[in-house]
């Protein structure tokens, strides 16, 4: 008997459709919770921001807190590979790659004021759901275990005393939150240009030969 050649299997048009709609969906969300805020955005609003009918939400979610779970964790899986992308198209040294996180941090692909939004939004909901706390929580350590391997390569590079790592990394890390919601609430008093400009005068201060302030 002649056996069956077997057949890879690779994306069909239905799996590519789901994940374009659940795409779709993802990019909804962030702009109807930028505009309306986490409680006040329902299913129908989301599909209505999409253009697309509330039974496919249903099909691709189930819920709001599952839709509100996935949206998170895009963003943060999002950043994460911004952050990865801009050190490995960084200069070879500790520095370089700092620099290029900063700079990240307050580039249109990140600042974007409906983005932050949505990041506060759900920090104000970690309090009372543990999903949400998980996935926020995940996402800070793993900028700062980035952060504090830089700092550490940049002290022995530069034979910094009494600086530590994890101080300067959780330092920078409140910094640039700060300035994320200076940026969302009071646009106008503070510029992306300002913003980066405070980031790198803390840098500057603590790696004097690494950094400079403007």
């Amino acid at each position: 008997m002649q056996k069956r050649a077997k057949i890879a299997k690779t994306p069909g048009k239905r799996e590519k459709n789901k994940e374009l709609r659940r795409g779709q969906l993802i990019r909804a969300t962030i702009r109807s919770v930028a505009r309306r805020g986490f409680a006040e955005t329902t299913m129908a609003d989301v599909t209505k921001e999409a253009g697309l009918s509330l039974g496919l939400v249903n099909l691709h979610f189930k819920s709001k807190d599952k839709l509100m779970e996935e949206t998170l964790r895009y963003l943060s899986e999002e950043y994460e590979s911004a952050c990865y992308a801009a050190m490995a198209s960084a200069g070879p040294s500790a520095a370089d790659k700092m620099r290029a996180l900063v700079e990240l941090d307050f580039s249109p692909k990140v600042c974007d004021r409906r983005k932050l939004a949505v990041w506060f939004a759900f920090w104000g909901e970690t309090k009372s759901r543990p999903t949400y706390q998980q996935i926020c929580a995940r996402n800070d350590r793993r900028y700062e275990k980035i952060i504090t391997d830089l700092c550490q390569e940049i002290i022995e590079d530069g034979g910094y005393t009494g600086i530590s790592p994890v101080t300067m990394a959780s330092g920078l890390s409140a910094l640039v939150n700060g300035l994320w919601l200076d940026l969302l609430m009071t646009p106008e008093d503070m510029p992306v240009e300002n913003a980066l400009q405070i980031s790198f005068f803390f840098l500057s201060h603590a790696f004097p030969n690494h950094f400079t302030s403007a």
